[in-house]
């Protein structure tokens, strides 16, 4: 099992600190979505002028860039913003192809005024935008479960449609099944796709507006060990990946608390 965690929970933390941590908790990779509180991370010296450095202390602590968790969103609200992330994942592919990291992670994003069609003919407009852009690479963009993308029958549609096998899809554990969606009605809309996980774990709230506080991996009531089977019963052998938002979260735990404990669940819940 190939465990890795998102820099989203520890953006304050520099390159040695967060090679030290995913070495002592047991991880075997690190996702990058920020660094020193910066989110589009090619902007910094570490991954543009001094990225062969940043790529020699990686690999010489054994461990992998599991993934580059871009901000870009295929529904974009104007011609400027679709510009900017062409030129976004430009920048990750650069990365990606200079890590050996797979997979870029990409938002569908909200309908911004369309019906559900217009929004996933919109999706793929862009998207085959992004792919002539990247048309060198073999880089695989993973469209997350997420924003009105959590009901996976949209990402069923869109991946259908697209019929690209450099389009696949990120399951995010959490977000359609609190939107209503069992895992497995998730599996059966998504599974042949998953290249890639988010876990996080969750209680039922119904008097905040998700209806769910974020909560310590084990500790919620998300059906955790459910998902973990379906994902083995579809062959899947790519990385789990611990997605501690406290970026958005702040009042959620350290990551000093919350990273060895994802750790401890997936070895409790795999065995």
């Amino acid at each position: 099992m190939k465990l890795a965690f998102t820099t989203l929970g520890c953006l304050d933390w520099d390159l040695d600190t967060i090679i030290a941590a995913t070495l002592e908790y047991g991880y075997q990779g690190i996702d990058f979505r920020g660094y020193l509180n910066e989110l589009n991370i090619y902007k910094l010296p570490e991954f543009s002028t001094d990225v062969e450095a940043t790529k020699a202390k990686i690999k010489s602590a054994g461990l992998e860039v599991s993934c580059f968790s871009a901000s870009i969103r295929l529904i974009a609200p104007d011609e400027k913003t679709r510009l900017e992330f062409v030129e976004e994942i430009l920048e990750y592919t650069k990365l990606a192809k200079i890590f050996g990291t797979k997979y870029i992670r990409i938002f569908g994003g909200g309908w911004l005024g369309r019906n559900r069609e217009e929004a996933i003919s919109e999706a793929l407009k862009n998207m085959n935008l992004l792919l002539e852009a990247t048309k060198d690479s073999d880089v695989i963009f993973a469209i997350e479960t997420h924003d009105e993308w959590v009901d996976t029958s949209t990402i069923k549609d869109f991946l259908e449609k697209m019929d690209n096998e450099r389009v696949k899809a990120v399951w995010d554990v959490n977000h359609p099944y609190r939107g209503g969606e069992s895992p497995e009605k998730t599996y059966e809309n998504i599974g042949k796709w998953v290249v890639y996980t988010h876990w996080k774990d969750s209680r039922y709230n119904q008097d905040t507006p998700r209806k769910y506080d974020l909560c310590l991996p084990g500790e919620g009531d998300l059906p955790l060990k459910r998902f973990y089977e379906l994902l083995e019963l579809s062959g899947y052998e790519g990385w789990q990946t611990l997605e501690w938002e406290k970026k958005w979260n702040p009042e959620i735990d350290e990551p000093e608390i919350a990273f060895p404990a994802f750790v401890k669940l997936m070895k409790e819940i795999s065995s």
